[in-house]
């Protein structure tokens, strides 16, 4: 055996003990009855775009704390004979929805779009969350001495919400509700496919949100700032920690039903391939986990074939 396949061998063992609150359940219990409690308030706008082939709609739907949020939904073009298949996606921390054409090889699988920003990041969406006590750069220690009102809560409520409304949309098969993103978006997306009931496949590249305490220790990522946030007020190193589990995905990971596909870099110094087989381990559905060994923090273009093909293979169209 050599160094890579030993390496790879010791993460599919790895199983560090979960930090799970006792009242996880609990925690998701009352707050998924919060967002279910009544429909997703959203508008939408045709969209002009050079683009012919594609139907464009600006969406704003009420997210948490009355934040509107800003997400594409697209639609393709050529005649269709049945409702089309749908994917959500999540993007990475910093960025946002971008432009539509981005998301054209959705499309030319003959799949609508729903694409979002997550809020007071790098799109066009702005953050109402209330901030009741100093924080350090970036959004992740935004309320972060309280579960209820963190931005981890209130991002996870807006994936969430992101979800019920595409599912609801005339022209949406709500049977085949895909849910995509890498690395920030890959931990919503695993996150979305423990708690609700609406997604039937998960995609997860090299995703963030897992195996935190883990993660705040070693990582480069956004937990740096939670970590810097801790240097600066080591008396909240507890609530912090605390608070962090309740949205981790290695608590979470049992509770995913539907398939699975995750990747890893084993070079990535963001999202640690500790961190993302902490969480992948205790995935208990049918899963599947891309190894790239020499890869950093980032996507290939092999990797994005194999989303496909996962995709297909599973939607069967």
């Amino acid at each position: 055996m050599n160094a890579v396949q030993k390496r790879i061998e010791e993460l599919h063992r790895y199983a560090p003990e979960p930090t799970a609150p006792v009242d996880l359940e609990a925690f998701w219990s009352r707050t998924l009855a919060d967002v279910l409690d009544k429909p997703v308030q959203a508008q939408q706008t045709l969209q002009e775009t050079p683009f012919p082939c594609m139907d464009t709609y600006d969406v704003t739907y009420q997210g948490f704390a009355n934040t509107p949020i800003k997400g594409w939904y697209l639609l393709p073009k050529f005649p269709v004979r049945e409702k089309l298949p749908c994917v959500v996606l999540f993007h990475g921390y910093t960025g946002g929805r971008g432009y539509p054409e981005q998301y054209a090889s959705w499309l030319l699988m003959g799949m609508a779009v729903f694409a979002v920003d997550i809020r007071g990041q790098g799109g066009e969406t702005g953050n109402r969350l209330d901030n009741t006590y100093g924080m350090t750069k970036g959004w992740i220690t935004q309320g972060i001495l309280d579960k209820e009102t963190c931005y981890y809560k209130a991002i996870a409520v807006d994936a969430l919400q992101a979800v019920e409304w595409a599912a609801a949309q005339p022209e949406v098969d709500p049977g085949r509700i895909v849910v995509a993103g890498d690395s920030q978006g890959g931990g919503l997306s695993l996150l979305v496919s423990a708690l609700s009931d609406k997604p039937v496949l998960s995609v997860a590249n090299i995703p963030n949100m897992c195996h935190m305490d883990f993660g705040i220790l070693n990582s480069v990522s956004s937990l740096s700032e939670a970590a810097e946030f801790v240097n600066r007020f080591p008396e909240h190193l507890d609530k912090v920690m605390e608070t962090l589990s309740y949205f981790d995905i290695m608590n979470l990971a049992e509770r995913i039903r539907i398939p699975v596909l995750v990747s890893v870099g084993l070079k990535d110094t963001v999202c640690l391939p500790e961190t993302v087989f902490a969480a992948y381990n205790r995935i208990r559905s049918t899963k599947e986990i891309g190894v790239h060994p020499f890869a950093g923090h980032a996507t290939s273009g092999y990797q994005n074939r194999r989303t496909v093909e996962f995709i297909r293979k599973h939607l069967s169209f």
